[in-house]
This record gives C-alpha cells, structure tokens and sequence, in this order.
C-alpha cells in the first residue's frame, strides 16, 4: 500500500514505490533517486516518510507516493525542452524532480505565500540546483496559481498541488496541444483529475483516484488556515 513505502533513507523510499507499483518506469525512479527529500521538508528526520508534511503558512509537501503519481502520469508530454507549471509549489520538491525530466525545458513553480517562494529557492540550491534556477532552467514565482503563469505559456504539462473546486479555465487554457494536466478536484469529496488537451485544442477529463488534498485557496485563507 502507498502508505507502507516509507524508507530509511531515500533510496529506500523510491524502492519501496517501486516495488509498490507506484512508480513503473525508469525515467520516473532516476529523476526521484536524484532530488533528496530531506532537503525540502522542517523535519529531516520526517523526509522519507510517505506522507503529507506541513512546511508552515498552511500548506504541506504531499506524500511521495502522490508525487510519483502525478509524474507517472504526466511522463509522456516530459522530455528534452518541454515547459511545465507545477501550480503551489511549495517547498520546491516537484519542480526539482520536474527539472530533471525536461532538460534544456522550463519548470515554474508558482505559488502565492512569498515566504515559501524564498524558502523553495533556498531547497533547491541546498539540493545542488543553484544553476538551474540561475539560468532560468527552473523559475519560483509568487502569485496565484489558479490563473497560472503567462509568462511561460504555453504549458506541455501543468501540476496542481491542491484540491480546486473546478478546475480553473486559465489553467486549461495555458495548457498546450497537445498538453495534460493533473490536478485534485472537489471540497469534501476530491479526485485527482486528467485533464487532455490534443492537437485539435478538444480537452478531455478523466477521473483517476479518490484522494485529500489542502484547499487551492487565495493566501490570505490559507495562511489563516482556510
């Protein structure tokens, strides 16, 4: 079961969700084996637990086992030069492991709680990725996710790291085409949704699992707790 993968160490947890059928491709395992858990969660000696942590202001750094999920499923629109919006970033983890599935591509990470922007770029360089965000390779805004980041758009592959209500039509329309986004829908009752663009512009939803997320929410609701 997911919640059964955590390790001792990080190789213990990427093994673990292999061996759970969680992660299923080889391109999937290297890109986790190389971005260190530890260096992105308050308590280290918490990073390989496969589970959601708090990383303050209101806002966790989901479980691993989601996070591999979502780049399952999103593996086919990532390759060499391709750009990717991964909305509420956070503490930067996803877009570290993004990074190194699109190399000489763009990876955004936006989220709106300026702290945790700040926070996200100090993870990345602690995690060895300094470069990347110097030469533009991986970019941490500030803003609300829910419009997405025009600058970079369009998108061949959007992540949404919490529950929207309805999937935000900015979101879908930043998505290129061919293009997917994976993304948690509902309030009480969620599910992690994929969503199709194809070459025609003609979007496509698909429902893929029950899951719990925190509210994607303006910041001042979150920073005071939804």
């Amino acid at each position: 079961m997911a919640w059964r993968c955590s390790g001792r160490t990080n190789a213990d947890l990427i093994a673990n969700m292999h061996a759970a059928r969680i992660i299923t491709t080889d391109r999937v395992h290297e890109a986790m084996a190389k971005v260190d858990r530890a260096n992105y969660v308050m308590h280290k000696s918490e990073a390989y637990e496969d589970s959601p942590q708090s990383i303050g202001h209101g806002a966790t750094i989901s479980a691993p086992h989601m996070h591999a999920h979502a780049i399952e499923h999103l593996l086919d629109y990532l390759g060499p030069g391709k750009r990717v919006l991964d909305v509420g970033s956070g503490s930067g983890y996803l877009c570290a492991v993004l990074h190194h599935l699109v190399p000489g591509g763009v990876v955004v990470g936006i989220d709106h709680i300026p702290e945790l922007v700040d926070r996200s770029k100090g993870n990345l360089r602690q995690d060895g990725l300094g470069s990347a965000l110097d030469k533009g390779e991986i970019v941490t805004v500030t803003g609300d996710g829910r419009q997405g980041y025009s600058d970079f758009a369009q998108y061949d592959a959007i992540h949404v790291g919490a529950a929207a209500p309805t999937i935000p039509q900015q979101l879908i329309d930043q998505l290129k085409s061919p293009g997917r986004m994976f993304i948690p829908v509902g309030t009480f009752a969620q599910q992690i949704m994929q969503v199709d663009k194809d070459e025609n512009g003609k979007v496509t939803k698909k429902n893929l699992m029950g899951v719990m997320y925190v509210p994607l929410t303006d910041a001042e609701r979150q920073q005071r707790g939804y």
